[in-house]
């Protein structure tokens, strides 16, 4: 059984198509803390990481990846994400989260690198923010940040 299965069999992964699945701020929390190779990857801008935060990993002994999706101010696709994630990940099974604002620019970043022979990729659903809320704003409601999970600023 691959570990995309596992996951899948142990974890609540709703299914997607193009990668591994979706999944709760919090499920993604509980992988990481019980897969020693699971690694969550923010791919938001570093405008986002600096002035909204980023989230914390220290309970796992672990940082997260930070590798833009988009590259700010220009938002036009990063050319070298693919190559630059698999310029530093050797194990192709190992459960990757991808994480963003609201959980848009997470998957595509799931289904490039499950395009690129990565048979885990997870998006984080609602991202670090969420979606809007009825007045405009976010992360009152739903993302990592709603959930409570631990964030720092930079």
């Amino acid at each position: 059984m691959s570990k995309d299965n596992k996951i899948a069999d142990t974890y609540e992964v709703s299914p997607a198509s193009g990668y591994a699945g979706d999944v709760s701020p919090a499920t993604a929390w509980k992988i990481l803390g019980d897969h020693k190779d699971a690694i969550l990857i923010d791919v938001r801008t570093r405008a986002e990481w600096n002035y909204v935060g980023v989230p914390d990993l220290a309970d796992f002994d672990k940082k997260p990846g930070l590798v833009e999706w988009q590259i700010f101010p220009s938002m036009q696709t990063n050319p070298q994400f693919v190559d630059a994630l698999s310029g530093t990940l050797t194990d192709t099974a190992a459960p990757l989260l991808f994480l963003c604002r609201s959980g848009v620019r997470s998957v595509a970043a799931a289904k490039a690198m499950s395009a690129a022979g990565y048979s885990t990729c997870l998006n984080v659903a609602d991202g670090f923010e969420g979606p809007l809320d009825s007045l405009g704003k976010r992360g009152a409601t739903r993302g990592w940040k709603a959930a409570g999970l631990p964030w720092r600023q930079t």
